[in-house]
């Protein structure tokens, strides 16, 4: 086993973490901004210096190539730049950082690979500034389709098609990745798991399931002062039963069943007027497809009809369960095991673009701790003692492809 440079990968933390730096040690570095764009510039400076090649393919994908000894599909590893508006410094830029310091040892090692390796950043991962998120690696694995993703805009009318052009780093589609050996990302958990239970890595094996509907309820705007509460249809008293009815039926269903309000809207929205439409979103996770279906049942067998209030149920999207590649899952946890890291088997409730690529390439993910479970914030933390047991985990997973694929 041999382990990654911790004061080197810490410099490259620091470095990039002034590309969009926020007033409160944050960062804002939304997809093919001026802040992105010097991020890649620099991310591509350095990985040239390493003798890697760099391309860009048809959505702006980058990817830096350290060659093997033979002409084999490569080891990807890597994860994206772009950041939500002030967020983290960890978020995303870490599993591109630990993929090149992985490189860095391979070569101060001397270390001569049969397998190419990868270093890939994905595109707009987040979504901040053009939706959707998992944008490009949705392109790639034919979730998405192309066309409708350069036309998404920006909240001042820029297309993704034009920033893309305009940034420099559009490249031609068969520069696109379509083969591979693996595909391992390292992020950050975002969220209070191994933190709480004294983890020092997560072993992604999958990313949950989920379920997404907009819930709305329609009833009859009136004065609010002048109206009886007898005489009313108000849809805010019907949604407020609603939700708590909601929360216990759910909370019978699953123990690890994760679910959430998150939006909730009224109109007109006035203090003085009873509103005639309340409309909110309910959102649940879980690795059980079955448990996902109960959901699925539970809302849409709303009544049309309650407190003289008409309800209608929209479902905004879903994602069916991911299972990691389990050869690749297994190199990462024999790699913590080696290195007496204290791991936990996990599933990722975030989407990541992991997810999407895993159609197509066997994958994996690491997580490493998140202080808090805070992540999409500018106080998000994790350790650089932390960041250096995960590159070393991701180093020493790849060097375990590299041997057992040789000797299949």
């Amino acid at each position: 086993m041999i382990k990654c440079n911790a004061n080197r990968l810490q410099k490259l933390v620091e470095l990039f973490s002034e590309y969009g730096k926020t007033e409160n040690n944050g960062v804002t570095r939304l997809s093919l901004s001026a802040e992105d764009i010097a991020a890649r510039k620099k991310f591509q400076e350095l990985c040239e210096e390493l003798e890697m090649t760099v391309v860009y393919d048809d959505m702006g994908n980058m990817y830096a190539t350290l060659p093997g000894k033979q002409n084999l599909p490569p080891i990807v590893v890597g994860s994206h730049l772009d950041s939500v508006i002030k967020g983290g410094r960890f978020d995303g830029v870490l599993g591109v950082l630990t993929a090149l310091e992985t490189v860095y040892s391979i070569k101060d090692a001397n270390i001569e690979l049969d397998y190419p390796i990868t270093i890939v950043n994905f595109t707009n991962e987040e979504g901040a500034r053009f939706e959707p998120s998992l944008m490009s690696s949705g392109v790639l694995s034919g979730k998405f389709e192309k066309t409708k993703m350069l036309a998404s805009t920006d909240k001042n009318g820029i297309t993704f098609a034009e920033a893309l052009s305009e940034s420099g780093f559009e490249g031609p589609v068969t520069n696109r990745i379509q083969e591979a050996t693996a595909y391992i990302e390292l992020h950050i958990e975002q969220g209070p798991v191994l933190e709480r239970k004294n983890l020092e890595i997560g072993v992604v094996e999958g990313v949950l399931g989920m379920v997404c509907y907009e819930i709305s309820v329609f009833g009859e705007s009136n004065h609010a002062g002048t109206t009886p509460i007898s005489m009313r249809k108000d849809p805010m008293f019907t949604v407020a039963n609603m939700i708590a009815d909601m929360q216990q039926q759910l909370q019978r269903l699953d123990s690890e069943l994760v679910y959430t309000i998150g939006r909730i809207n009224a109109y007109p929205n006035i203090h003085t007027v009873i509103p005639s439409q309340v409309t909110f979103t309910l959102e649940a996770r879980h690795q059980d497809p079955g448990v996902i279906a109960e959901v699925t049942t539970m809302v849409e067998n709303l009544p049309v009809l309650q407190n003289d209030c008409s309800i209608k149920s929209t479902r905004l999207w879903d994602r069916d369960t991911v299972h990691f590649d389990e050869e690749v899952v297994g190199a990462v946890e024999y790699s913590c095991k080696e290195l007496g890291y204290k791991e936990h088997r996990m599933f990722s409730g975030a989407g990541h673009d992991a997810q999407f690529i895993a159609s197509f390439i066997p994958s994996a993910m690491i997580f490493v701790p998140s202080v808090n479970g805070y992540s999409h914030r500018e106080d998000e933390l994790t350790s650089y003692e932390d960041c250096a047991k995960g590159a070393n985990v991701l180093l020493n997973a790849v060097l375990k492809l590299c041997r057992e694929r040789v000797k299949k």
